[in-house]
């Protein structure tokens, strides 16, 4: 699909005024054409939403030494062992058996993720991935005590014209938990609403991609 620079140049001035904050443009459905051309202007974080169309796509770029990578979708545990050797991070930690999955791999094969998030299934909706916000000291308390390198929370509010309590409540929670965790929230539809509550990492794809 045609990128929409002009779109992605209003995100990234509205980035300017949030300084701490970062750009993912997620690539799910794009090509390798696509991808090199953001890189061509100097845009190196990238998210996908499935382990097998992220290893076909970024495992066949020309260079990939610089761009960061991070997974956004559920991750089955039958595709952990792929996932490790083509994400940087992985943003959809969001049980037990996952993290337990985790680390038995990263001490057997060759990776090249150092970092993960815990999706938190703030809105309680059940057609969505995510630990529930009850769960969610349990889950971080158990992936440090595995030894998993956790930075961060990410979420998928509910699809409101103005998410920004559920924004709220994840800066809430990750305030509680730990002040030092990044939040990874906002996509196309809801992203200003995250930058005004503080998030760290937008996923902005349908609106850069026409």
């Amino acid at each position: 699909m045609p990128i929409n620079f002009s779109n992605l140049n209003s995100i990234v001035t509205n980035l300017k005024n949030f300084k701490k904050s970062e750009l993912m443009i997620v690539t799910k459905n794009q090509t390798i054409r696509d991808i090199e051309a953001l890189i061509s202007e100097k845009f190196l974080l990238f998210g996908e939403n499935r382990v097998q169309e992220a290893k076909l796509k970024y495992e066949n770029l020309n260079d990939r030494k610089n761009l960061k990578l991070h997974m956004i979708g559920p991750l089955q545990t039958n595709k952990v062992k792929i996932a490790i050797k083509i994400f940087d991070t992985i943003q959809t930690i969001d049980r037990i058996s996952l993290v337990d999955e985790i680390c038995k791999l990263l001490h057997k094969e060759t990776s090249i993720t150092k970092e993960f998030y815990i999706q938190v299934n703030i809105g309680h909706e059940s057609q969505k991935s995510g630990i529930s916000v009850e769960e969610l000291p349990d889950l971080y308390r158990y992936s440090l005590n595995k030894k998993l390198n956790i930075v961060g929370l990410m979420c998928i509010p509910p699809n409101l014209d103005d998410p920004s309590k559920y924004f709220n409540q994840m800066r809430n929670i990750r305030d509680k938990i730990d002040k030092s965790l990044k939040l990874s929230m906002g996509m196309s539809n809801d992203y200003k609403y995250a930058l005004n509550c503080n998030s760290d990492i937008i996923r902005i794809g349908s609106l850069i991609f026409l």
